[in-house]
């Protein structure tokens, strides 16, 4: 087969792109674990408290769709953030096989204390990219995201 030069050939374009994007969300994603690190946290632990400080107290399913784990993952998570006293469990006054995720008053204070840092270390590594350019690239894996989604798995 010939050899096509990248932008005439849709297959080494479309694995440029995903060997890029793993790069740019590896490099991204180390600066996002030392700072919650620092705080004693795992990514998918801040991701939880995150959440919960943003949307209120949670179904457990509610939070595993959110941060797009498992359901086993999010019930080991939740054991270990609630040793640490930073989340509780309450009952659903609905369905009593379903429990809320909630903050303690010590989540909410860590959470509202690191959360300002956090967020400003992420605008800070995006600004590689002007704000029209980081719309930009949102609109463009926005909709590469749902396609994805939507296409049936092989």
């Amino acid at each position: 087969m010939p050899n096509r030069a990248e932008g005439d050939d849709p297959q080494a374009t479309a694995l440029k792109l995903l060997v890029v994007l793993a790069r740019a969300h590896a490099a991204v994603e180390t600066h996002l674990q030392v700072n919650v690190a620092a705080h004693g946290l795992t990514l998918t632990e801040f991701a939880i408290l995150e959440v919960l400080f943003h949307k209120g107290p949670l179904l457990l399913g509610e939070v595993q769709r959110r941060i797009l784990v498992s359901s086993g993952g999010v019930t080991y998570l939740v054991d270990r953030l609630e040793e640490k006293d930073l989340v509780e469990r309450r009952a659903c006054p609905d369905d009593r096989r379903a429990r809320y995720a909630a903050l303690t008053p010590k989540g909410e204070a860590l959470i509202g204390r690191i959360f300002p840092d956090h967020a400003r270390m992420i605008t800070e590594v995006m600004s590689a990219l002007p704000l029209g350019e980081q719309r930009k690239a949102t609109d463009l894996l926005r909709t590469l995201g749902h396609s994805a989604a939507a296409r049936p798995l092989l």
